[in-house]
């Protein structure tokens, strides 16, 4: 099975028959996926998913189509049990987000006309699983990013030139852009022209951060930040990709308040 699955991550999409012939003989689960709209659900949802699940779903739609998927459900044990999400053709270069844990994920909206879902499990331990909702999206629409945890999502036109703006419930600090615009992207799609932001609680600092982007401020930013501040960030991606970190606004008390940031590979604190 490892063998039949390492070839078809190999392969390059050539029909419908090719996708599905390749999708059953690799995986127990998934398969290939059309119609304007569905729903994705992991292995015995909402009962619990088997140990050693390994189920592939390629979502495909018109050339000049996107599609977005957002969660209804998810909850997989953290760390072990992973839903990566491939924007277009399940390989490395196409991976956009690696879910697990139990927090519901932000929707997700592919570039292109193919979205890809491959979920595994481990020898052991499981979750209620994931209920997951997929649209295709004409290409002059960004699609509804989706709510925030402790958030509210104002606007509900998500077409080229509209706004939305975020805000977050009492007691709680907004972290990233608060306004999104809808752009016009490579190859005339449309894409939201910076990530959903989170909402931290008031007091509260740090966090573990996955995806392609995402923003990351001091407490109370573009206030002044607290006295005896002490957090932690730390951001994952995939074995083999780098992360790049880029400031856009940086005063800190010098020779008192620091921001170390390290790496897993040594020497690599700065």
């Amino acid at each position: 099975m490892n063998r039949l699955h390492l070839l078809y991550f190999g392969h390059v999409v050539r029909s419908d028959q090719f996708l599905v012939k390749n999708i059953m003989l690799g995986q127990n689960c998934g398969g290939l996926v059309q119609g304007p709209n569905g729903t994705i659900e992991s292995p015995g949802f909402p009962h619990g998913y088997p140990n050693y699940a390994n189920c592939t779903w390629i979502i495909i739609t018109g050339e000049r189509n996107r599609i977005q998927l957002s969660f209804h459900t998810f909850a997989l044990e953290e760390d072990f049990d992973i839903l990566s999400v491939y924007d277009g053709q399940p390989q490395q270069g196409n991976l956009k987000v690696r879910l697990s844990g139990f927090q519901l994920p932000s929707s997700i909206v592919s570039t292109g006309s193919i979205l890809t879902l491959w979920f595994t499990t481990d020898f052991a331990v499981s979750a209620q699983g994931f209920k997951a909702l997929y649209e295709v999206l004409p290409s002059h629409t960004c699609g509804n990013p989706g709510e925030i945890l402790k958030g509210v999502l104002h606007g509900t036109r998500f077409n080229i030139g509209d706004k939305i703006r975020y805000s977050c419930l009492s007691g709680y600090i907004l972290e990233g852009h608060a306004i999104l615009t809808c752009i016009v992207s490579p190859g005339n799609g449309a894409s939201w022209d910076f990530p959903a932001p989170f909402c931290r609680a008031e007091g509260a600092c740090g966090g573990t951060l996955r995806g392609t982007s995402s923003t990351i401020s001091s407490p109370h930013f573009p206030s002044e930040y607290e006295n005896n501040a002490d957090c932690t960030w730390t951001i994952l991606a995939e074995p083999g990709d780098t992360i790049a970190l880029v400031f856009t606004d940086f005063q800190l008390e010098e020779g008192y308040d620091f921001l170390e940031i390290s790496g897993t590979e040594a020497p690599s604190i700065w």
